[in-house]
């Protein structure tokens, strides 16, 4: 998430809306292998998801698409995550596979390993603090995977898990295997009044950022480019073979340390390897957030994640700059006719490789180029308006990027549009102290770049 422009209509959220203008490519996919003889395994990277894992492990039995296997690996917490998720399993008959680490190393190794000691075609990587609220959650992101052999990831639409979503979960059969009572108890709410409020603010907050984000931004990025920047890593089903190239290539250079946040480097190198990253608008899965006093922190390891990675793949912001010659080269394909050699006809089709990005970039580029842009250029203007004192300038501004914003939340609100809107006026001041607080962000990865040297970017 930590591509999400700040709600103001900027250069990428015009770049989606000229997408959702232009329309998707019109080539008819022809898959070259049916998505039906996938062969798929969950992997559950849990840290003290004793609280959330029987959602999980729910959600897991009420697919359309059942997995071979499903790999509880438990990071070091030594809670009742495990005991609990093996109650489950033997209640609803789940073949579950349980790996305990003696201390805690991070999700990275946990991806890692699991795309080379299995041989599954499809490596699903659901967090032990997500559910999946649509039951054919893992049935389209394998159907979409195999739409084209240059998609590489396929997520759904990830919003803000609630007490609700919590609650209709635990009424379902597949919940109720575990407990066998009418009604479940649920530990969230024995966390108080104040927890509560913090919760309800944080997920308040993410709900209006996540839907602009994922039914504008992202989907106008699926329709221009066939892809987003990269998956959101919760809930994420991911060709394995892909993952397992990219990791023999990329451990000996970084060994875990793929940045602050492991599925925006892997968005990143896949993409760079002229792959896809596509979201799915149809089907939904509800994750944790954190309370309201841990947002500065989880936001701080996305966005450093995301400009650690655009220092890392340079290339794909070069994108802009390399226009004019990738048009060149696709005039020629065009009149010598190798297009229409292709044996395997494929939306959005690139040649593979990381040759090809270092020379022409690749489309999605723009919409990292873009991001980065935006996401130093609008905190820094705030703060040098606020240092200057320029009081009129810094009024007009967030006046109209306020405007701006909650017009955007009211359109894509579907069913919830005057719910958002009151939403959207709430959420503002934390909002705007987010955008601010970012800057320590920039400063910091300046610092490590220029001033340290240090690259060993790890959360």
């Amino acid at each position: 998430m930590a591509t999400a422009p700040w709600f103001v209509l900027s250069p990428n959220a015009l770049l989606s809306a000229i997408g959702l203008l232009h329309g998707p490519d019109k080539t008819v996919p022809t898959p070259a292998e049916d998505w039906r003889t996938a062969v798929v395994d969950v992997v559950i990277p849990a840290y003290k998801e004793e609280d959330n894992i029987i959602h999980c492990l729910a959600s897991l039995a009420r697919q359309t698409v059942r997995p071979r296997n499903v790999i509880l690996v438990e990071d070091g917490a030594r809670d009742l995550t495990v005991p609990r998720a093996r109650e489950y399993a033997a209640a609803a008959g789940m073949h579950l596979t349980v790996i305990e680490r003696a201390s805690s190393i991070g999700k990275t190794p946990t991806i890692k390993r699991q795309s080379r000691e299995f041989d599954s075609d499809v490596e699903f990587i659901l967090d032990g603090d997500t559910f999946l609220e649509s039951a054919d959650y893992i049935e389209r992101c394998v159907q979409e995977l195999y739409e084209g052999v240059g998609i590489a990831s396929a997520c759904g639409t990830i919003l803000p898990m609630r007490p609700k979503d919590r609650h209709a979960l635990a009424q379902t059969e597949e919940f109720r295997r575990w407990h066998g009572a009418p009604t479940y108890d649920d530990p969230h709410r024995k966390r108080g009044a104040l927890h509560s409020l913090w919760w309800w603010i944080t997920n308040t907050y993410r709900e209006c950022l996540y839907l602009f984000l994922q039914r504008f931004v992202y989907k106008g990025q699926m329709v221009f480019f066939g892809g987003i920047t990269n998956p959101v890593g919760c809930a994420v089903a991911y060709r394995r073979k892909y993952i397992k190239d990219l990791f023999d290539r990329y451990e000996p250079i970084f060994g875990d340390d793929l940045t602050n946040s492991e599925d925006i480097f892997i968005g990143f190198a896949l993409n760079n390897e002229g792959y896809r990253n596509v979201q799915l608008q149809d089907v939904l899965a509800r994750s944790e957030e954190p309370e309201v006093q841990r947002l500065p922190r989880q936001v701080y390891l996305w966005s450093s994640s995301f400009l650690q990675s655009c220092y890392y793949f340079d290339a794909l912001l070069r994108t802009p700059f390399k226009t004019l010659k990738r048009w060149r080269k696709r005039r020629e394909e065009k009149q010598s006719g190798v297009e229409e050699l292709r044996l395997v006809k494929e939306q959005y089709r690139q040649p593979f490789g990381e040759k090809h990005t270092l020379e022409y970039g690749r489309p999605i580029g723009w919409a990292m180029f873009l991001s980065a842009v935006e996401k130093i250029g609008f905190p820094t203007a705030l703060i040098i308006m606020l240092v200057l004192r320029m009081w009129e300038p810094l009024a007009v501004t967030i006046i109209a990027e306020l405007l701006v914003s909650l017009a955007a939340l009211v359109v894509v609100a579907r069913g919830a549009r005057i719910a958002t809107f009151f939403k959207g006026i709430a959420i503002t001041p934390l909002r705007y102290a987010l955008m601010v607080a970012d800057t320590y962000t920039i400063g910091r990865f300046a610092f490590d770049l220029w001033i340290t040297g240090n690259r060993k970017w790890r959360k």
